[in-house]
């Protein structure tokens, strides 16, 4: 775990200034102990301490929206997993008495005999009874105040017995939400759009958190879906198989465990996965951050470009990094003296004497590295004369069907399953740099073939970034006469440069891909959209 993203624990509530400077610009999840104790809610409403009856007074005739869900104890945040019922609050308190007096011993008392069917009781308005498992409801985001809606709120009176926290006092405030639940439960896995700091009441709650940055091995929902800040994986039953990323998900987390008077704040975009107590009682304050709220309209595709440009660039980087190549060859002491270790005679061009001594001048792994790389050329194409070129040169025509080909076909090569990427990645920029030299003045037409036909995408972006790297390590005039020499070897200088481009480009394309997969939940092959 980055040091960086490591949450801390405060004993004392920042002030508001304090919490604006140090705390919420790092986007990182802080815990505040023992911070609430001083609200009235959290004596007032302690149900070991009768606040229940004190709640029921307060606001039992109040009709509140809740959580119903056949998969209780878990309770997932998709529409197609749980419905919103209405209920009245005093209905849900005799739930809490009911559990508490079950887990004590005591027999429940039947509320159906009394009330079922009875004009004015809750059958007649269409309210659950004792009888439809009273375990499967959650009291979940109910408002006790909406700053954008005040018609949706359903508890305002008990916004008496809470105040907002000093840290937050000169923050926009979007709502402030009571979370209830009278038994054991489970919120899954999710983001908020929404700094939040949730306070706990009564109770205690387990919360496991991931950064942002963990994403992909959350699965989350797709972008375009009614529940994109929600996981696709059931954590407490993963099916590896289908999300095999999820085996990591565990090494991103921390874990934070809150008692009673005790507060986290939860930056907006961190999952998180709540496990309750049996009867515990939380109130959340939710509110947009600084960095959304400065986002203007008219730059939103712009910071779409440049996010998804960073992502990609980071997901290449991790495609050609899922193989560590030791940089260091294994020099080739068993290889003749001459260097040429078989390569094979090409007679395309004529050699002047520097070009036939050339080979003789390579050091010993820069022979190793021509020898393999000749061979998998030779391996990856039919051969029919080893007397006559290896292949003849190609056409602009040939090549932009060989390029529209490779575009058509999805790009599934990482470095370790392509082994000439895989030798240019694990060669010295200074090796290559000769090998290519030699294959040019020596070998033309297999050069000429290894980068027209055989270079994969992935290997596409591991030869430019050799060729940074060379262009970073030797002197104009050195380079210059490199590239030069390089190229020279095409009949076709242009096809080279397209084709090393346009595979560099489809390698990104992959990666993309991925990002669109990993991040949001887009995966393009299967769309099947028609515009």
């Amino acid at each position: 775990m980055e040091e960086s993203i490591r949450i801390q624990s405060f004993e004392k509530l920042p002030s508001a200034k304090e919490f604006e400077s140090m705390i919420e610009p790092r986007n990182v999840p802080a815990v505040f102990n023992g911070c609430i104790k001083d609200w009235k809610a959290f004596s007032k409403w302690n149900p070991s301490n009768g606040g229940l009856e004190y709640l029921q007074e307060r606001v039992g005739s109040c009709v509140v929206e809740a959580m119903l869900s056949q998969s209780a104890p878990v309770f997932y945040g998709d529409l197609g997993r749980h419905e919103r019922v209405p209920l009245p609050f005093s209905t849900f308190v005799e739930f809490c008495k009911q559990h508490v007096q079950n887990k004590e011993g005591r027999p429940g008392a039947c509320f159906e005999s009394e009330s079922h069917g009875q004009p004015g009781s809750d059958s007649e308005h269409g309210y659950l009874h004792l009888e439809d498992a009273p375990q499967q409801i959650y009291l979940a985001q109910v408002p006790i105040m909406n700053f954008d809606n005040e018609e949706r709120v359903q508890l305002g009176t008990l916004s008496k017995d809470i105040q907002t926290p000093e840290s937050l006092e000169t923050k926009a405030l979007a709502s402030i939400n009571l979370w209830m639940n009278n038994a054991q439960s489970r919120s899954s896995t999710h983001y908020d759009p929404h700094h939040n700091l949730l306070c706990i009441v009564s109770g205690c709650k387990q919360v496991y958190l991931w950064p942002p940055s963990a994403s992909p091995c959350l699965y989350p929902m797709p972008i375009y879906g009614e529940a994109s800040n929600h996981s696709f994986v059931a954590l407490e039953n993963p099916d590896f198989s289908v999300y095999p990323r999820a085996e990591q998900s565990m090494e991103f987390s921390q874990k934070v465990v809150l008692h009673a008077g005790d507060a986290l704040f939860i930056p907006e975009g961190w999952f998180h996965q709540v496990d309750s107590d049996d009867l515990t009682i939380a109130v959340n304050f939710w509110w947009q951050s600084n960095i959304t709220s400065c986002m203007s309209a008219h730059m939103d595709t712009y910071y779409m470009r440049r996010i998804l440009r960073r992502l990609t660039d980071k997901e290449m980087d991790q495609l050609l990094q899922k193989t560590r190549i030791a940089k260091k060859m294994k020099r080739a002491n068993e290889l003749p003296s001459n260097g040429q270790a078989g390569v094979g005679k090409e007679d395309s061009k004529e050699k002047n004497p520097r070009q036939k001594t050339i080979l003789q001048e390579l050091e010993p792994a820069a022979v190793h590295v021509l020898h393999e790389l000749v061979s998998l050329v030779h391996t990856s194409v039919s051969v029919p004369n080893q007397d006559k070129p290896l292949l003849q040169s190609t056409s602009v025509t040939d090549f932009a069907a060989e390029m529209q080909d490779k575009c058509e076909k999805l790009v599934t090569a990482y470095l370790e399953d392509d082994p000439v990427a895989k030798l240019l990645w694990g060669t010295e920029s200074h090796t290559l740099q000769n090998v290519f030299l030699a294959m040019a003045h020596n070998f033309p037409r297999t050069l000429e073939t290894l980068v027209l036909h055989v270079l994969s995408p992935v290997g596409a972006e591991v030869l430019t970034q050799k060729f940074d790297e060379i262009d970073q390590q030797t002197a104009e005039g050195e380079r210059r006469t490199f590239f030069e020499v390089f190229y020279s070897a095409f009949d076709d200088q242009s096809a080279a440069m397209d084709s090393i481009l346009k595979g560099k480009e489809l390698f990104a394309l992959q990666a993309f891909k991925n990002v669109l997969d990993k991040y949001l939940g887009v995966n393009l092959e299967s769309l099947n959209l028609k515009g």
